[in-house]
Protein backbone atom coordinates (compact mmCIF):
# COMPACT_ATOMS: atom_id res chain seq x y z
CA UNK A 1 0.00 0.00 0.00
CA UNK A 2 1.32 3.45 -0.97
CA UNK A 3 2.13 5.63 1.97
CA UNK A 4 -0.06 8.74 1.91
CA UNK A 5 1.35 11.80 3.61
CA UNK A 6 0.17 15.34 4.05
CA UNK A 7 1.83 17.62 1.53
CA UNK A 8 2.80 20.87 3.29
CA UNK A 9 2.20 22.84 0.10
CA UNK A 10 -1.42 21.69 -0.03
CA UNK A 11 -1.90 21.96 3.73
CA UNK A 12 -4.97 19.84 4.52
CA UNK A 13 -5.06 17.82 1.28
CA UNK A 14 -3.63 14.33 1.18
CA UNK A 15 -1.98 12.95 -1.94
CA UNK A 16 0.91 10.79 -3.00
CA UNK A 17 4.06 12.84 -2.59
CA UNK A 18 5.00 14.30 -5.94
CA UNK A 19 7.06 17.30 -5.01
CA UNK A 20 8.22 18.05 -8.54
CA UNK A 21 4.75 17.71 -10.02
CA UNK A 22 3.29 19.86 -7.28
CA UNK A 23 5.99 22.49 -7.78
CA UNK A 24 5.35 22.68 -11.54
CA UNK A 25 1.62 22.96 -10.82
CA UNK A 26 2.17 25.89 -8.50
CA UNK A 27 4.71 27.48 -10.85
CA UNK A 28 2.04 27.45 -13.55
CA UNK A 29 -0.37 29.24 -11.25
CA UNK A 30 2.30 31.82 -10.39
CA UNK A 31 2.80 32.43 -14.11
CA UNK A 32 -0.93 33.04 -14.49
CA UNK A 33 -0.83 35.52 -11.61
CA UNK A 34 1.72 37.83 -13.27
CA UNK A 35 -0.57 39.43 -15.89
CA UNK A 36 -3.46 39.70 -13.41
CA UNK A 37 -1.27 41.51 -10.87
CA UNK A 38 0.02 43.85 -13.59
CA UNK A 39 -3.43 44.63 -14.94
CA UNK A 40 -4.83 45.37 -11.48
CA UNK A 41 -1.87 47.63 -10.68
CA UNK A 42 -2.34 49.69 -13.82
CA UNK A 43 -5.91 50.25 -12.66
CA UNK A 44 -4.88 51.32 -9.16
CA UNK A 45 -5.11 48.06 -7.18
CA UNK A 46 -1.81 46.97 -5.61
CA UNK A 47 -1.50 43.23 -4.83
CA UNK A 48 0.86 41.95 -2.14
CA UNK A 49 1.51 38.96 0.11
CA UNK A 50 2.14 39.84 3.75
CA UNK A 51 3.40 43.26 2.73
CA UNK A 52 5.60 42.01 -0.11
CA UNK A 53 4.57 43.60 -3.39
CA UNK A 54 3.87 41.24 -6.28
CA UNK A 55 4.03 44.01 -8.88
CA UNK A 56 6.63 43.41 -11.62
CA UNK A 57 7.69 40.17 -9.95
CA UNK A 58 8.64 36.98 -11.74
CA UNK A 59 6.79 33.70 -11.10
CA UNK A 60 9.70 32.56 -8.93
CA UNK A 61 9.56 35.79 -6.92
CA UNK A 62 5.84 35.17 -6.36
CA UNK A 63 6.57 31.62 -5.20
CA UNK A 64 9.21 32.96 -2.81
CA UNK A 65 6.64 35.36 -1.36
CA UNK A 66 4.28 32.43 -0.74
CA UNK A 67 7.00 30.45 0.99
CA UNK A 68 7.95 33.46 3.15
CA UNK A 69 4.57 33.15 4.87
CA UNK A 70 5.84 30.12 6.80
CA UNK A 71 7.90 32.51 8.96
CA UNK A 72 4.67 34.19 10.03
CA UNK A 73 2.04 31.49 10.13
CA UNK A 74 4.24 28.42 10.63
CA UNK A 75 2.99 26.99 7.35
CA UNK A 76 3.75 27.70 3.72
CA UNK A 77 1.05 29.41 1.69
CA UNK A 78 0.10 27.74 -1.58
CA UNK A 79 -0.68 29.34 -4.92
CA UNK A 80 -3.65 26.96 -4.96
CA UNK A 81 -5.09 29.12 -2.20
CA UNK A 82 -4.26 32.56 -3.50
CA UNK A 83 -4.86 32.18 -7.23
CA UNK A 84 -8.65 31.72 -7.01
CA UNK A 85 -8.85 34.79 -4.77
CA UNK A 86 -6.77 36.84 -7.18
CA UNK A 87 -8.78 35.67 -10.15
CA UNK A 88 -12.06 36.72 -8.53
CA UNK A 89 -10.55 40.01 -7.35
CA UNK A 90 -9.74 40.87 -10.95
CA UNK A 91 -13.44 40.77 -11.82
CA UNK A 92 -14.45 43.08 -8.96
CA UNK A 93 -14.98 46.79 -9.57
CA UNK A 94 -12.54 48.11 -6.97
CA UNK A 95 -11.46 51.70 -6.35
CA UNK A 96 -7.75 52.30 -5.82
CA UNK A 97 -6.51 50.28 -2.85
CA UNK A 98 -3.98 47.72 -1.65
CA UNK A 99 -4.99 44.08 -1.26
CA UNK A 100 -2.94 41.48 0.60
CA UNK A 101 -3.98 38.13 -0.87
CA UNK A 102 -1.70 36.34 1.59
CA UNK A 103 -3.60 37.63 4.59
CA UNK A 104 -6.91 37.04 2.81
CA UNK A 105 -6.05 33.41 2.12
CA UNK A 106 -5.03 32.79 5.73
CA UNK A 107 -8.33 34.21 6.99
CA UNK A 108 -10.61 31.92 5.03
CA UNK A 109 -11.33 28.18 5.33
CA UNK A 110 -10.08 27.66 1.80
CA UNK A 111 -10.18 23.94 1.17
CA UNK A 112 -13.30 23.34 3.20
CA UNK A 113 -15.72 25.36 1.07
CA UNK A 114 -14.32 27.42 -1.74
CA UNK A 115 -13.32 24.93 -4.46
CA UNK A 116 -16.79 23.45 -4.62
CA UNK A 117 -18.60 26.74 -4.23
CA UNK A 118 -17.02 29.59 -6.26
CA UNK A 119 -19.73 31.97 -5.11
CA UNK A 120 -18.41 31.68 -1.59
CA UNK A 121 -15.16 33.27 -2.79
CA UNK A 122 -17.11 36.35 -3.83
CA UNK A 123 -19.01 36.36 -0.56
CA UNK A 124 -15.76 36.13 1.39
CA UNK A 125 -14.10 38.91 -0.60
CA UNK A 126 -17.08 41.22 -0.23
CA UNK A 127 -16.99 40.58 3.50
CA UNK A 128 -13.28 41.46 3.71
CA UNK A 129 -13.18 44.24 1.10
CA UNK A 130 -16.11 46.61 1.14
CA UNK A 131 -15.71 48.84 -1.92
CA UNK A 132 -18.42 51.13 -0.57
CA UNK A 133 -16.14 52.07 2.32
CA UNK A 134 -13.26 53.11 0.04
CA UNK A 135 -13.21 56.77 -0.79
CA UNK A 136 -11.84 57.37 -4.28
CA UNK A 137 -8.77 59.55 -3.69
CA UNK A 138 -7.30 59.54 -7.18
CA UNK A 139 -6.49 63.18 -8.01
CA UNK A 140 -7.14 64.80 -11.36
CA UNK A 141 -3.47 65.67 -11.74
CA UNK A 142 -0.44 63.89 -10.26
CA UNK A 143 1.71 65.62 -7.66
CA UNK A 144 5.02 66.86 -9.09
CA UNK A 145 8.10 65.66 -7.21
CA UNK A 146 11.67 66.94 -7.50
CA UNK A 147 14.78 65.30 -6.05
CA UNK A 148 17.40 67.78 -4.92
CA UNK A 149 20.54 65.68 -5.04
CA UNK A 150 21.23 62.34 -6.68
CA UNK A 151 23.38 60.36 -4.26
CA UNK A 152 22.62 57.05 -2.55
CA UNK A 153 19.20 58.11 -1.25
CA UNK A 154 18.36 60.21 -4.31
CA UNK A 155 18.97 57.38 -6.78
CA UNK A 156 17.06 54.84 -4.71
CA UNK A 157 14.19 57.31 -4.42
CA UNK A 158 14.21 57.76 -8.20
CA UNK A 159 13.98 53.99 -8.60
CA UNK A 160 11.12 53.67 -6.14
CA UNK A 161 9.15 56.58 -7.58
CA UNK A 162 9.44 55.18 -11.09
CA UNK A 163 8.49 51.68 -9.99
CA UNK A 164 5.47 52.71 -7.91
CA UNK A 165 3.65 55.17 -10.15
CA UNK A 166 0.68 52.77 -10.47
CA UNK A 167 -1.92 54.28 -12.78
CA UNK A 168 0.21 57.44 -12.95
CA UNK A 169 -2.33 59.77 -11.36
CA UNK A 170 -0.82 60.13 -7.90
CA UNK A 171 2.70 61.46 -8.33
CA UNK A 172 5.37 61.87 -10.96
CA UNK A 173 9.08 62.42 -10.58
CA UNK A 174 9.52 65.52 -12.74
CA UNK A 175 13.03 66.73 -12.02
CA UNK A 176 16.40 66.12 -10.38
CA UNK A 177 18.65 69.03 -9.35
CA UNK A 178 22.40 68.40 -9.38
CA UNK A 179 25.68 70.19 -9.96
CA UNK A 180 27.08 69.54 -13.42
CA UNK A 181 30.27 67.50 -13.38
CA UNK A 182 31.13 67.53 -17.09
CA UNK A 183 29.87 67.10 -20.63
CA UNK A 184 28.97 63.45 -20.06
CA UNK A 185 27.22 64.15 -16.74
CA UNK A 186 23.80 62.83 -17.78
CA UNK A 187 25.20 59.62 -19.25
CA UNK A 188 27.16 58.89 -16.09
CA UNK A 189 24.17 59.60 -13.86
CA UNK A 190 22.04 57.27 -15.97
CA UNK A 191 24.66 54.57 -15.53
CA UNK A 192 24.71 55.05 -11.74
CA UNK A 193 20.93 54.78 -11.69
CA UNK A 194 20.95 51.68 -13.88
CA UNK A 195 23.68 49.79 -11.99
CA UNK A 196 24.22 49.66 -8.26
CA UNK A 197 26.95 47.65 -6.54
CA UNK A 198 24.74 46.97 -3.52
CA UNK A 199 21.16 46.88 -4.80
CA UNK A 200 21.80 45.46 -8.27
CA UNK A 201 20.41 46.54 -11.61
CA UNK A 202 17.41 48.82 -11.87
CA UNK A 203 14.30 46.76 -12.59
CA UNK A 204 13.10 48.96 -15.42
CA UNK A 205 14.22 50.93 -18.47
CA UNK A 206 16.21 54.16 -18.73
CA UNK A 207 16.64 56.21 -21.90
CA UNK A 208 19.00 59.18 -22.12
CA UNK A 209 17.72 62.25 -24.00
CA UNK A 210 20.80 64.50 -24.22
CA UNK A 211 19.13 67.17 -26.31
CA UNK A 212 16.45 67.87 -23.69
CA UNK A 213 18.59 66.87 -20.68
CA UNK A 214 16.12 64.16 -19.71
CA UNK A 215 16.26 60.65 -18.36
CA UNK A 216 13.15 58.76 -19.41
CA UNK A 217 12.70 56.29 -16.54
CA UNK A 218 10.01 53.66 -17.11
CA UNK A 219 8.34 56.11 -19.47
CA UNK A 220 8.59 59.05 -17.02
CA UNK A 221 10.53 62.00 -18.51
CA UNK A 222 12.71 63.42 -15.72
CA UNK A 223 14.40 66.77 -16.31
CA UNK A 224 17.95 67.13 -14.97
CA UNK A 225 18.39 70.66 -13.68
CA UNK A 226 21.94 71.92 -13.18
CA UNK A 227 22.29 74.39 -10.32
CA UNK A 228 24.62 75.30 -7.45
CA UNK A 229 21.86 76.25 -5.01
CA UNK A 230 18.06 76.16 -4.77
CA UNK A 231 17.91 79.87 -5.63
CA UNK A 232 19.33 79.10 -9.09
CA UNK A 233 16.12 77.22 -9.97
CA UNK A 234 12.65 78.44 -10.92
CA UNK A 235 10.44 75.37 -11.23
CA UNK A 236 7.50 77.06 -12.94
CA UNK A 237 9.82 78.02 -15.84
CA UNK A 238 10.40 74.28 -16.36
CA UNK A 239 6.68 73.41 -16.34
CA UNK A 240 7.07 71.91 -12.86
CA UNK A 241 4.37 73.27 -10.60
CA UNK A 242 4.37 73.42 -6.78
CA UNK A 243 6.54 70.31 -6.43
CA UNK A 244 7.36 68.45 -3.26
CA UNK A 245 11.15 68.80 -3.11
CA UNK A 246 13.04 65.96 -1.44
CA UNK A 247 16.40 67.37 -0.38
CA UNK A 248 18.79 64.45 -0.01
CA UNK A 249 22.03 66.43 -0.07
CA UNK A 250 22.26 67.01 3.69
CA UNK A 251 23.87 70.40 2.99
CA UNK A 252 20.99 72.52 4.28
CA UNK A 253 19.31 71.40 7.50
CA UNK A 254 17.76 74.47 9.13
CA UNK A 255 14.60 76.40 8.29
CA UNK A 256 16.37 79.45 6.90
CA UNK A 257 18.44 77.58 4.30
CA UNK A 258 15.79 74.99 3.42
CA UNK A 259 13.32 77.82 2.78
CA UNK A 260 15.31 78.52 -0.38
CA UNK A 261 13.41 75.60 -1.96
CA UNK A 262 10.12 77.37 -1.22
CA UNK A 263 11.45 80.48 -2.93
CA UNK A 264 12.16 78.35 -5.99
CA UNK A 265 8.53 77.28 -6.18
CA UNK A 266 8.35 74.19 -3.97
CA UNK A 267 5.10 73.61 -2.09
CA UNK A 268 6.72 71.36 0.53
CA UNK A 269 10.27 70.34 1.43
CA UNK A 270 11.26 66.97 2.88
CA UNK A 271 14.78 66.69 4.29
CA UNK A 272 16.38 63.22 4.34
CA UNK A 273 18.49 63.96 7.41
CA UNK A 274 17.88 65.09 10.99
CA UNK A 275 16.82 68.74 11.01
CA UNK A 276 18.07 71.55 13.19
CA UNK A 277 15.91 73.94 15.16
CA UNK A 278 12.13 73.56 15.36
CA UNK A 279 11.60 71.63 12.12
CA UNK A 280 9.46 68.55 12.74
CA UNK A 281 11.36 65.24 12.63
CA UNK A 282 8.83 62.71 11.37
CA UNK A 283 9.16 58.93 11.55
CA UNK A 284 6.50 57.53 9.26
CA UNK A 285 4.15 55.17 11.06
CA UNK A 286 4.91 56.59 14.50
CA UNK A 287 4.39 60.36 14.70
CA UNK A 288 3.28 61.28 11.16
CA UNK A 289 -0.16 62.07 12.57
CA UNK A 290 1.43 65.24 13.99
CA UNK A 291 1.86 66.66 10.50
CA UNK A 292 -0.11 69.80 9.75
CA UNK A 293 -1.01 71.32 6.41
CA UNK A 294 0.89 74.42 7.51
CA UNK A 295 4.15 72.45 7.80
CA UNK A 296 6.11 73.49 4.74
CA UNK A 297 9.45 71.98 5.76
CA UNK A 298 9.78 68.63 7.51
CA UNK A 299 12.53 66.15 8.21
CA UNK A 300 12.34 62.40 7.65
CA UNK A 301 14.91 62.05 10.48
CA UNK A 302 17.78 59.60 9.99
CA UNK A 303 17.94 55.97 8.92
CA UNK A 304 18.82 54.90 12.46
CA UNK A 305 16.04 56.97 14.00
CA UNK A 306 13.56 55.31 11.64
CA UNK A 307 14.95 51.91 12.62
CA UNK A 308 14.76 52.28 16.38
CA UNK A 309 11.74 54.53 16.97
CA UNK A 310 9.02 52.06 15.81
CA UNK A 311 10.41 49.32 18.07
CA UNK A 312 10.89 51.68 21.00
CA UNK A 313 7.32 52.91 20.59
CA UNK A 314 6.00 49.34 20.67
CA UNK A 315 7.98 48.47 23.78
CA UNK A 316 7.22 51.74 25.53
CA UNK A 317 3.47 51.46 24.96
CA UNK A 318 3.24 47.85 26.09
CA UNK A 319 5.92 47.37 28.74
CA UNK A 320 7.14 50.84 29.68
CA UNK A 321 10.81 51.87 29.43
CA UNK A 322 12.60 53.25 32.47
CA UNK A 323 15.96 53.72 30.70
CA UNK A 324 18.28 52.11 28.22
CA UNK A 325 21.25 52.27 25.87
CA UNK A 326 21.29 51.92 22.09
CA UNK A 327 24.41 50.91 20.20
CA UNK A 328 24.35 51.20 16.42
CA UNK A 329 26.64 48.99 14.34
CA UNK A 330 26.50 51.02 11.14
CA UNK A 331 27.89 50.45 7.66
CA UNK A 332 30.39 53.02 6.49
CA UNK A 333 29.01 55.96 4.54
CA UNK A 334 30.19 58.40 1.92
CA UNK A 335 31.25 61.03 4.47
CA UNK A 336 34.09 58.76 5.66
CA UNK A 337 37.46 58.48 3.96
CA UNK A 338 38.36 55.55 1.73
CA UNK A 339 41.94 55.76 3.00
CA UNK A 340 43.41 57.70 5.91
CA UNK A 341 43.11 61.43 5.33
CA UNK A 342 42.03 64.61 7.07
CA UNK A 343 38.42 64.70 8.28
CA UNK A 344 36.86 67.33 10.53
CA UNK A 345 35.10 64.61 12.52
CA UNK A 346 36.87 62.57 15.19
CA UNK A 347 38.11 59.17 13.91
CA UNK A 348 36.18 59.46 10.63
CA UNK A 349 39.38 60.34 8.82
CA UNK A 350 40.62 56.76 9.21
CA UNK A 351 40.10 54.30 6.37
CA UNK A 352 36.46 53.17 6.37
CA UNK A 353 36.99 49.78 4.63
CA UNK A 354 39.76 48.82 7.06
CA UNK A 355 38.54 49.96 10.47
CA UNK A 356 35.76 49.78 12.99
CA UNK A 357 35.26 53.42 13.95
CA UNK A 358 33.60 54.57 17.16
CA UNK A 359 31.57 57.69 16.48
CA UNK A 360 28.58 59.59 17.75
CA UNK A 361 24.97 59.36 16.60
CA UNK A 362 22.19 61.90 16.85
CA UNK A 363 19.53 59.23 16.47
CA UNK A 364 18.97 58.77 20.20
CA UNK A 365 18.44 62.49 20.77
CA UNK A 366 15.95 62.48 17.92
CA UNK A 367 13.90 59.72 19.60
CA UNK A 368 12.30 62.16 22.04
CA UNK A 369 10.93 64.22 19.14
CA UNK A 370 8.89 61.22 18.05
CA UNK A 371 8.33 59.67 21.51
CA UNK A 372 8.33 62.52 24.07
CA UNK A 373 7.96 60.17 27.04
CA UNK A 374 11.45 58.78 26.36
CA UNK A 375 13.21 62.12 26.70
CA UNK A 376 16.46 61.82 28.74
CA UNK A 377 15.90 58.06 29.24
CA UNK A 378 18.26 56.75 26.56
CA UNK A 379 21.95 56.95 25.76
CA UNK A 380 23.54 55.95 22.49
CA UNK A 381 26.65 55.55 20.42
CA UNK A 382 27.65 54.19 17.03
CA UNK A 383 30.34 52.01 15.52
CA UNK A 384 31.01 52.34 11.79
CA UNK A 385 32.10 48.98 10.38
CA UNK A 386 33.68 47.87 7.06
CA UNK A 387 30.49 46.82 5.26
CA UNK A 388 28.83 48.88 2.49
CA UNK A 389 25.21 48.48 3.58
CA UNK A 390 22.83 47.15 6.25
CA UNK A 391 23.27 48.18 9.85
CA UNK A 392 22.30 46.75 13.23
CA UNK A 393 20.78 48.54 16.21
CA UNK A 394 21.25 46.88 19.60
CA UNK A 395 18.62 48.07 22.09
CA UNK A 396 19.38 47.35 25.76
CA UNK A 397 16.31 48.43 27.68
CA UNK A 398 15.16 48.36 31.29
CA UNK A 399 11.39 47.91 31.41
CA UNK A 400 8.76 48.80 33.96
CA UNK A 401 7.76 45.15 34.25
CA UNK A 402 9.26 41.72 33.66
CA UNK A 403 8.76 39.75 30.46
CA UNK A 404 9.78 36.30 29.26
CA UNK A 405 11.69 35.89 26.00
CA UNK A 406 9.02 33.81 24.26
CA UNK A 407 6.28 36.21 25.29
CA UNK A 408 8.30 39.16 24.02
CA UNK A 409 9.05 37.53 20.67
CA UNK A 410 5.41 36.54 20.22
CA UNK A 411 4.36 40.12 20.86
CA UNK A 412 6.95 41.48 18.42
CA UNK A 413 5.98 38.95 15.75
CA UNK A 414 2.29 39.77 16.04
CA UNK A 415 3.06 43.47 15.91
CA UNK A 416 5.23 43.03 12.82
CA UNK A 417 2.66 41.12 10.81
CA UNK A 418 -0.76 41.99 12.15
CA UNK A 419 -0.71 45.57 13.41
CA UNK A 420 -0.46 49.11 12.08
CA UNK A 421 3.32 48.63 12.07
CA UNK A 422 3.22 45.81 9.52
CA UNK A 423 4.50 48.11 6.75
CA UNK A 424 7.57 49.26 8.64
CA UNK A 425 8.62 46.49 11.06
CA UNK A 426 9.94 43.19 9.76
CA UNK A 427 10.65 40.01 11.69
CA UNK A 428 12.94 37.05 11.12
CA UNK A 429 13.30 33.81 13.04
CA UNK A 430 16.19 32.43 10.99
CA UNK A 431 19.19 31.31 13.07
CA UNK A 432 21.41 31.84 10.02
CA UNK A 433 20.49 35.45 9.14
CA UNK A 434 23.39 37.84 8.45
CA UNK A 435 23.58 41.42 7.22
CA UNK A 436 23.65 40.74 3.46
CA UNK A 437 20.33 38.89 3.79
CA UNK A 438 18.69 42.26 4.36
CA UNK A 439 19.94 44.06 1.26
CA UNK A 440 17.05 46.02 -0.28
CA UNK A 441 14.70 45.16 2.58
CA UNK A 442 11.69 47.50 2.42
CA UNK A 443 11.25 47.56 6.20
CA UNK A 444 12.53 50.39 8.38
CA UNK A 445 13.72 47.71 10.81
CA UNK A 446 13.74 43.90 11.07
CA UNK A 447 13.68 42.24 14.48
CA UNK A 448 16.06 39.28 14.80
CA UNK A 449 14.06 37.08 17.14
CA UNK A 450 16.81 34.48 17.52
CA UNK A 451 19.02 37.09 19.18
CA UNK A 452 16.39 38.43 21.61
CA UNK A 453 17.44 38.37 25.27
CA UNK A 454 15.05 38.83 28.20
CA UNK A 455 16.15 38.71 31.81
CA UNK A 456 13.47 39.97 34.14
CA UNK A 457 12.96 43.64 33.43
CA UNK A 458 16.00 43.95 31.15
CA UNK A 459 15.77 43.06 27.48
CA UNK A 460 18.15 43.23 24.53
CA UNK A 461 16.79 43.47 21.00
CA UNK A 462 18.75 43.22 17.78
CA UNK A 463 17.24 45.14 14.87
CA UNK A 464 18.63 44.93 11.34
CA UNK A 465 17.97 47.71 8.87
CA UNK A 466 19.00 48.52 5.34
CA UNK A 467 20.20 52.03 6.07
CA UNK A 468 19.77 52.93 2.39
CA UNK A 469 16.79 51.07 0.96
CA UNK A 470 14.66 50.68 4.09
CA UNK A 471 15.16 54.34 4.97
CA UNK A 472 14.32 55.47 1.43
CA UNK A 473 11.10 53.46 1.62
CA UNK A 474 10.22 55.40 4.78
CA UNK A 475 10.90 58.67 2.96
CA UNK A 476 8.66 57.50 0.11
CA UNK A 477 5.86 56.67 2.55
CA UNK A 478 6.25 60.09 4.17
CA UNK A 479 6.18 61.77 0.76
CA UNK A 480 2.91 60.04 -0.04
CA UNK A 481 1.53 61.20 3.29
CA UNK A 482 2.53 64.80 2.54
CA UNK A 483 0.94 64.48 -0.91
CA UNK A 484 -2.30 63.17 0.72
CA UNK A 485 -1.93 59.80 -0.99
CA UNK A 486 -3.56 57.32 1.37
CA UNK A 487 -4.67 54.03 -0.17
CA UNK A 488 -6.64 51.72 2.08
CA UNK A 489 -5.17 48.28 2.63
CA UNK A 490 -7.23 45.13 2.84
CA UNK A 491 -7.85 43.07 4.77
CA UNK A 492 -7.65 45.49 7.65
CA UNK A 493 -5.16 44.83 10.41
CA UNK A 494 -6.69 42.66 13.10
CA UNK A 495 -6.46 45.46 15.68
CA UNK A 496 -8.25 47.84 13.26
CA UNK A 497 -11.05 45.42 12.45
CA UNK A 498 -12.06 44.75 16.04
Amino acid sequence: MTDLTKNPDLRSREKIDDYFGDWKWREGLAELMVPIVGRLYRHGVHIMIYGQSLVNKSPIDIMHAHRFVRQIEGNELSELETYPLLERLSSMDLPDCEVDIGELAMRCAFFDDLPNNPDSIDDFLLEQISADDIASRRPDKPQDIVLYGFGRIGRLMARMLAQTTGPGNYFRLRGVVVRKTGDNDLVKRASLLRRDSVHGRFDGTIRVDLENELLVINGNPVKFIYASSPLDVKYSDLDIHSPIVIDNTGIWRDEETLSQHLSSGASKVILTAPAKGDIRNIVFGVNDSALKESDKIISAASCTTNAIVPVLKLISDNYGISNGHIETVHSYTNDQNLIDNFHKGDRRGRSAPLNMVITSTGAVKAVSKAIPELKDKLTGNAIRVPTPNVSLAVLVLNLDRSVERDELNKFLKTSAFASKYREIIGYTNSPEAVSTDFYSSPYATIIDSQATIADGKQITLYCWYDNEYGYTKQVLNLTKKVASIDLQRFPKAIEDSV
